[in-house]
């Protein structure tokens, strides 16, 4: 086990607070993990982590290497970089993270020709509907809707995305069909919402004839995973608000038909977000670029 191979183990450990978490995400095995560890203290002659059967802290050893590891990493990565812009052949792999519905619908299809153009790159897709730590998760790139908390990270916008009120026929036929968002209040519809940690309550910002307005809805129905908001609606269970290109067939096809016609919900941002360490990375700017180009095309027509 090379020097550099447990100094990026050590850190990995370090920011994911676990032995067995580092291991999942290096796709190592834990005892792997557990003797780069070994090794590292040994050579230096510290203790990096104190262990119990229950848990793992870095020790003020630890805590102190931690900075010039990443230090080194970082100037490593910086030294591949200059050969990567030389040879114009990137390698390595890329950990990229994306909503539920933009990640099927929007990136993987795409990833196939990218890896044929690219072949010494590995991609590591991760999709999910909650929100994602691009330096504790170890993310090169993470595409999103919305705006972002952290003002540290770098950001690139992609584009406006339109959103579409709907519901099935069913719901419609059964509880009415809103012409706007007072009446969604004032009727008391059922609202399928889209559930974030720490979220204390549910508002939709519809555009109104004075600008955008927030309506404060309610209902039954929520989940963290986008396409169960969408399989719901399709079931009759309610009023979602989605990005169109999520639920265009279905409205196409007749499944769902649009809502509250008279205040649509304000477009949402979809964007890139990453660290501008990663941003500097050259498989990660190629693959900005290249999702980029075929996002911004799926998301307008």
């Amino acid at each position: 086990m090379s020097y550099l191979d447990n100094i990026q183990t050590f850190v990995r450990v370090y920011e994911l607070g676990s032995m067995s978490a580092a291991a999942r995400d290096m796709r190592i095995s834990a005892a792997v993990t557990s003797a780069r560890i070994s090794q590292l203290e040994q050579h230096l002659g510290v203790r990096l982590f104190q262990r119990t059967t229950r848990s793992l802290t870095a020790t003020e050893q630890g805590q102190a290497f931690y900075g010039g590891a990443c230090d080194v990493l970082e100037a490593v990565a910086s030294a591949e970089t200059q050969i990567v812009d030389i040879t114009d052949n990137p390698k390595g792999s890329l950990y990229v993270a994306a909503p539920l519905g933009v990640g099927r619908r929007l990136i993987a299809p795409h990833v196939p020709e990218f890896l044929r153009l690219y072949p010494d790159i590995n991609m590591r897709l991760r999709l999910t509907d909650r929100k994602v730590d691009l330096t504790t998760e170890g993310l090169d790139l993470a595409f999103f809707l919305g705006q972002p908390e952290d003002s540290n990270l770098r950001i690139r916008k992609i584009a406006d995305v339109q959103r579409i009120l709907c519901a099935s026929p069913a719901y419609i036929r059964t509880k009415g069909n809103p012409a706007d968002g007072d009446a969604l209040i004032a009727d008391n519809h059922e609202c399928i919402n889209l559930r974030y940690p720490g979220v204390a309550e549910f508002q939709w910002r519809l555009m109104t004839g004075e600008g955008a307005k927030r309506f404060r809805v309610t209902g039954r129905f929520e989940s963290d995973d986008g396409d169960v908001l969408t399989d719901w609606a399709l079931s009759g269970n309610g009023i979602v608000m989605k990005p169109l290109f999520e639920v265009s067939d279905h409205i196409k096809a007749g499944r769902l038909v649009p809502v509250a016609v008279d205040t649509p919900p304000e477009p949402i941002q979809m964007a890139c977000l990453f660290t501008h360490r990663r941003g500097q990375d050259p498989k990660s700017r190629l693959f900005m670029e290249f999702m980029i180009e075929r996002i911004s095309v799926a998301v307008q027509t």
